[in-house]
């Protein structure tokens, strides 16, 4: 929960609380803040310069803010100072989701904007539709349409048509009765003059055109390659007793060309985009996945703590988080998800928010892990997925590590002398069995000198010599110097792993604590 603010800015409840307060004790009651060396009256009625809380005053929690009632009564400050104390946490924890609320609605507002200027640019149906208004003017026809090939699913789709009549619907490109699919397939152009009839399928008699017809085939020649045809331009109709001529065919055949290569053009463009914005939305991505996990400066002079994370793709299933708990106890996580990509990075971020909640309410290692395992069980089963995790609390003042572990295989503590203790699962991973409770174990510790070594098999996958050996490997790398500092020990680690080999990229997590 955020701490009360650090400036005298008292909330809005604090005078109606003190007014009440007043009714129904007739007593006064001063609210203090200190500012340095300096008390400033909060709240209450107004008093001389210079005055400063008395004896009888309560503190609240860091010394910042103080309560006074007159006439001494200290378990009526007592009570107004708990008030108090919940009050000021609430405005915190208020005015920390406010900002956080503030900065997601602005890189919404940044995503709907691109959105909104991506929209902007002109659409290859408005466009047909524009060129198709001039033909249709220019040559003075009564319907013009555009066809589009689909490959996905083997048909043509009009995309635009301009003039009389209903809109024409799809035809598959093998449709043996239809003029437009045979002028695809053959890829050569039709003109038929009204009572013309077009050879249809054999158990199809011929059937006279209605009115003047031409059909040019959309064809793309791109700077490296063969001509291809994408589609069919038809116009139908003109004036009575006019046809169109071989000058009609050749300027819409040019037209065609022209719109060939802007469709081309537009779905290049299209698929520029889309890739633009996958590459963005994974850059985004990734920064908010590492920014889930703590910031390692906030351990300076606690503990000699160490890690990284490094996913194969933009975002990964690889995670860890560290709890500073009462008693000068910490806590350590690390979990492994059974893929990676989007999907892993959801249950990562799942598991951290679980994980996170139930360690900062000083539940057990066992406990937090069923905890959570019952939190994280619906989306495991749905997503097929299932994951490593250890959670251990380490307390120098009892000289313990107690720990539970699914399914994690790479954690080990790391004596200075060099002796190493695999710290093995107490239960199988998340997701592959529901269990009811969680297993724990507890092993001494010798604090200031051992060492808590985890790792995820991406790191041990990432040395040629296979996982088990890399396992070996990197174990020994770190028992070799076992009283180095950890990010010293840690840019080793990745070091050792980071020539190039054959086997697949997985995510790759570490993470030392010397405590």
């Amino acid at each position: 929960m955020p701490s009360p603010p650090p400036h005298p800015t008292a909330p809005p409840a604090l005078d109606e609380i003190l007014a009440g307060f007043r009714r129904a004790h007739r007593r006064e009651a001063f609210v203090w803040f200190r500012d340095g060396s300096s008390w400033t009256l909060a709240a209450g009625t107004t008093l001389p310069p210079g005055r400063g809380p008395g004896p009888d005053a309560v503190p609240l929690p860091g010394g910042a803010w103080s309560v006074e009632v007159t006439g001494g009564e200290r378990e009526a400050a007592r009570f107004l100072a708990s008030v108090l104390h919940v009050l000021l946490q609430n405005d915190a924890e208020v005015r920390f989701f406010s900002r956080e609320l503030a900065e997601r609605y602005e890189e919404i507002t940044l995503l709907y904007s691109i959105s909104e200027i991506l929209g902007s640019v002109i659409s290859l149906e408005e466009a047909a539709s524009t060129i198709l208004s001039e033909v249709a003017g220019t040559l003075s026809v009564r319907r013009v349409a555009l066809w589009l090939y689909d490959p996905g699913t083997e048909r043509l789709d009009p995309i635009a048509t301009v003039g009389e009549g209903a809109p024409p619907k799809p035809v598959r490109v093998d449709d043996g009765d239809s003029v437009t699919a045979a002028v695809f397939r053959e890829r050569r152009p039709v003109i038929l003059e009204a009572g013309d009839e077009y050879p249809r399928a054999d158990d199809l008699a011929e059937v006279p055109h209605r009115g003047a017809f031409l059909s040019v085939p959309v064809s793309y020649t791109p700077p490296d390659g063969e001509t291809r045809t994408i589609g069919v331009i038809n116009l139908v109709g003109r004036g009575e007793g006019q046809g169109f001529s071989a000058g009609d065919q050749k300027l819409i055949t040019a037209i065609a060309s022209q719109i060939g290569a802007a469709v081309e053009n537009s779905r290049l463009v299209e698929a520029s985009l889309r890739q633009e914005r996958l590459v963005r939305e994974m850059e985004l991505a990734h920064d908010l996945q590492m920014k889930l996990l703590p910031p390692l400066d906030q351990f300076s002079g606690y503990a000699d703590v160490a890690a990284r994370c490094a996913p194969a793709d933009s975002v990964g299933g690889d995670f860890y988080h560290l709890f500073r708990l009462p008693g000068g106890r910490l806590g350590v996580m690390i979990g492994d998800v059974s893929s990676h990509g989007f999907g892993a990075a959801l249950i990562m971020a799942l598991t951290m928010s679980a994980v996170a909640i139930h360690a900062s309410e000083g539940d057990s290692p066992g406990e937090v892990l069923r905890r959570a395992h019952e939190t994280l069980i619906d989306e495991l089963e749905t997503t097929e997925m299932y994951l490593t995790l250890f959670y251990g609390v380490i307390d120098p003042g009892s000289r313990r590590l107690t720990y539970a572990n699914a399914g994690h295989q790479h954690a080990f503590r790391v004596g200075s002398s060099g002796d190493v203790e695999r710290l093995a699962a107490t239960d199988p991973p998340f997701g592959i069995v529901d269990l009811g409770t969680y297993g724990e174990e507890s092993i001494a510790w010798t604090p200031g000198e051992d060492l808590l070594f985890l790792f995820t098999d991406g790191l041990a996958d990432a040395l040629a010599a296979g996982e088990a050996a890399g396992e070996t490997l990197l174990v020994d790398l770190v028992a070799r110097d076992p009283c180095a500092r950890t990010g010293t020990l840690l840019e080793r680690v990745f070091d050792l792993t980071s020539r190039p080999t054959e086997i697949p990229p997985d995510d790759r997590t570490a993470v030392l604590v010397r405590i």
